[in-house]
């Protein structure tokens, strides 16, 4: 049987645009900007998540608020704020507070671009903040290509800065409460099986069966065993934002938690919507050890635990490519899903000396020729 997590996020639709309440909006603008009125609202694209964007233009109140002040918010609404998007760890009742805003918080304290909140309504789901633009590391560097080793070389060391300045969280921080467990891991590996094989037509037969979920028991354990550090979760290209001075500023930190050192940096370095050379990947991973004071014995751990959490990460994110597409009615994922498996395989190459990951490697290939 595949584990299960303690928690499994609600799966509600987005709610359309006419069902929102943007009364609450407007009060909350006019409680943060008593100046100013809404002049206008724009939807801002979205990722895979039941949150909503919206571009505030701001005016002057009275007859002049029918022209466009040149100030701007985000609006950003999210059904269930209290829930989190991903599978967790955070028992039964959950945070008293929102994660987004907790976690920004603590980030910010510990000196982490992250974009200022305005004012918050979350009894109302709404919650105010700065206006980043539209420039994600991703559509930067589609514009910028020769700038991809700067800013990549940023990203690295802004993730190291923020491992040691979070090695200490606070008494009760949601982030301590949330960690990659064996549990939680293993879940992991198994969306894959669901989604990415079941779902596509894909079942094990008993004896690939039993060899697929003694691996995933395996792997996740291994990588549950490993100290556990500051993890964003999802620390990639679209979910850092480019200032106009390039520094980079994070977003979608909501479902941060306790886990392994290498977690953000696959992430970042195998990301399913960019595609790395591997000495690209190995010299930003030298980039990590330096910032982080790592000698060469240990930065080949640093290597071998990449390679495994590759194969885990991009796991599931494959199968929840198929899942978000499947229960979201959102197919806008799917181009990804098998140039993610691709990472995998190539990880699992060069790890052909491990029983368990060649053994996977044999049972993908039979599967997914």
């Amino acid at each position: 049987m595949s584990a299960q997590p303690a928690a499994v996020p609600a799966l509600p639709q987005p709610r359309p645009v006419h069902q929102l309440d943007f009364g609450a909006l407007s009060a909350l603008v006019a409680q943060a900007m008593p100046g100013d009125a809404i002049t206008a609202y724009e939807p801002m694209a979205g990722g895979a998540s039941t949150r909503r964007y919206f571009r505030v233009r701001l005016g002057p109140k009275g007859p002049a608020s029918a022209g466009d002040g040149g100030k701007s918010a985000v609006a950003m609404f999210v059904p269930e704020g209290p829930k989190p998007e991903e599978a967790d760890k955070s028992g039964p009742l959950g945070p008293l507070r929102w994660p987004f805003l907790e976690v920004r918080d603590l980030l910010a304290s510990r000196g982490v671009d992250v974009p200022a909140v305005y004012a918050e309504d979350t009894a109302r789901g709404w919650v105010l903040l700065e206006d980043l633009g539209d420039d994600t590391l991703a559509t930067f560097l589609s514009a910028n290509p020769g700038e991809r080793e700067a800013m990549y070389l940023r990203a690295v060391s802004d993730l190291a800065r923020a491992q040691d300045a979070l090695a200490a969280l606070p008494a009760g921080s949601v982030v301590a409460s949330r960690e990659f467990d064996a549990e939680l891991l293993s879940w992991e590996i198994h969306h894959f099986r669901e989604w990415a094989l079941e779902a596509r037509g894909v079942v094990l037969a008993p004896g690939d069966r039993a060899l697929f979920d003694g691996i995933a028991e395996r792997l996740a354990r291994r990588i549950a065993a490993w100290p556990r550090s500051f993890v964003h979760r999802d620390y990639q290209s679209r979910n850092l934002m480019v200032r106009p001075d390039r520094r980079l500023c994070w977003v979608d930190f909501q479902d941060a938690l306790l886990g392994p050192r290498v977690y953000d940096l696959v992430a970042l370095l195998n990301d399913s919507y960019q595609q790395f050379e591997p000495p690209f990947v190995q010299a930003r991973l030298d980039d990590y050890a330096r910032a982080r004071s790592i000698g060469s014995a240990e930065r080949a751990d640093v290597g071998r635990e990449f390679e495994l959490v590759t194969v885990q990460r991009k796991l599931k994110d494959a199968g929840r490519f198929v899942f978000i597409d499947r229960m979201r009615q959102n197919p806008s994922f799917l181009p990804f899903v098998e140039p993610t498996i691709a990472k995998v395989r190539a990880s699992l190459a060069r790890l052909r000396d491990d029983a368990d990951m060649r053994a996977l490697d044999d049972l993908l290939a039979r599967v997914l020729p």
